[in-house]
C-alpha cells in the first residue's frame, strides 16, 4: 500500500466518557473496538481536563456520553473530549449521546424563557462535531438544532420485541400518558399489529415541573394488558397516575416501557409502591445498583448503537435501520 492510500485509509475509534464507560465497552464489543485510553480528571475547583494516549490523526471518531446526574457535568466533559480530538485532527467527530441533554427544553413556553436544547446543539458544533447521534428525542423537531447531519435512532423495535414474546398471549391496549405522546404510541400499535389504543387526557401546571392532573381515560383498557410508552420516565408522577387511572377503569395489569430510565428521586419508590407490573426500559442511561427493582427490565441499548456508528462510518444509511421511519 502506497504512502498515500495508508494516509487517505479510514479508521474507526470510538472514545468513552466518566459517565457509563460500560456502555462504550457494550458498544465496542459489538463492533470490535476497544474505545481509546484517555486520561481524564477533575481539578480541585471542578474543571475537567482530558487527554488521549494515542494518536487521532484522520480518524472517524465517535464520542459517547451518557448525560446522567450530574448532566452539566457530563455534558461539558464531552464538549472538552470534542475539543481534543478536533485539536488532535481527527477527520470527522460523531457525538454519541443515547440521552440528549436538555431535550424538553425545545421550546419556549413562555417569555424570556431559553431554548436550552439549541444551545446544546450550538455548542457542539462549536466545539467541532461534525454530527450528532441520539436515541428517541423528546422531540424530533430537535433534529433541526444541529447544523449538520442528526441520526434519530428509535428504541421502539427493540422495546416492542421483548413487550410480544413477554405478554403477546393478551389483550394489549398500548396507552400514551399524554397527548403528546399519541403519535408515538400509533406507532406502537401498528408494531403490536394494530392493537388498540388509549390515551389519558391531563393538563399540567407550566409553573409547577414534574407535577400533573391526569383526569380520564380516552380508550378501551378493561381486562386489557396495558402498555404505557413514554420517551423516559424522570420522577414517575406520570407513569404512576396514569396507572392509577387505568386500574381505576378496569386495566388487568398495566406494564410501562420507556426508553430513558432517568429516574429522579423519588421515581424508584414511586414505582416500588405502585401497582404496575413490568417497567421496561433500555441503558442509554446508567442504573444504579439501589435503584435496580424487581419490576425493573433493563434492555441493552449497545448493539442497536454499533449497527449505526457502523453504518455512519462506512457511509451507510441509518434509516435503513428503522424500515424508514425516520
Amino acid at each position: 500500500m502506497s504512502s498515500i492510500q495508508a494516509e487517505n485509509r479510514k479508521s474507526l475509534m470510538l472514545f468513552s466518557g466518566r459517565a457509563f464507560p460500560e456502555l462504550a465497552e457494550e458498544i465496542g464489543g459489538v463492533l470490535g473496538v476497544q474505545p481509546t485510553p484517555m486520561d481524564a480528571y477533575d481539578f480541585a475547583n471542578g474543571e475537567i481536563f482530558v487527554r488521549y494516549r494515542e494518536s487521532v490523526r484522520g480518524c472517524d471518531a465517535f464520542v459517547v456520553e451518557s448525560m446522567s446526574s450530574p448532566v452539566n457535568k457530563w455534558m461539558m466533559e464531552s464538549l472538552i473530549m470534542v475539543d481534543a480530538l478536533k485539536r488532535g485532527s481527527a477527520k470527522r467527530i460523531t457525538v454519541v449521546l443515547p440521552f440528549y441533554p436538555y431535550a424538553r427544553q425545545d421550546k419556549k413556553h413562555k417569555g424570556r424563557e431559553p431554548i436550552s436544547a439549541r444551545l446544546m446543539a450550538d455548542l457542539y458544533k462549536t466545539a467541532g462535531a461534525d454530527r450528532i447521534l441520539t436515541v428517541d428525542l423528546h422531540t424530533a423537531q430537535v433534529q433541526g438544532f444541529f447544523d449538520g447531519p442528526v441520526d434519530h435512532l428509535f428504541a421502539m423495535n427493540l422495546l416492542a420485541e421483548y413487550v410480544e414474546e413477554k405478554w403477546g398471549d393478551r389483550p394489549i391496549t398500548v396507552v400514551a400518558p399524554d397527548s403528546g405522546r399519541v403519535r408515538v404510541a400509533e406507532r406502537w400499535t401498528d408494531r403490536l399489529g394494530g392493537c388498540p389504543l388509549a390515551f389519558i387526557h391531563k393538563t399540567r401546571d407550566p409553573m409547577k415541573p414534574n407535577q400533573i392532573v391526569a383526569n380520564r381515560v380516552v380508550g378501551d383498557v378493561e381486562g386489557r394488558v396495558c402498555i404505557i410508552v413514554d420517551d423516559m420516565i424522570d420522577t414517575g408522577g406520570t407513569i404512576v397516575r396514569a396507572a392509577e387511572i387505568l386500574f381505576d377503569e378496569g386495566a388487568a395489569d398495566v406494564v410501562v416501557a420507556a426508553t430513558h430510565a432517568i429516574l429522579s428521586d423519588p421515581a424508584t419508590e414511586r414505582l416500588h409502591n405502585s401497582k404496575i407490573s413490568e417497567v421496561v426500559v433500555t441503558n442509554t442511561l446508567p442504573l444504579p445498583e439501589q435503584k435496580r427493582l424487581d419490576k425493573i427490565t433493563m434492555l441493552s441499548i449497545a448493539p442497536l448503537l454499533a449497527r449505526a456508528i457502523r453504518e455512519v462510518f462506512d457511509d451507510g444509511s441509518v434509516t435503513t435501520l428503522f424500515g424508514g421511519l425516520s
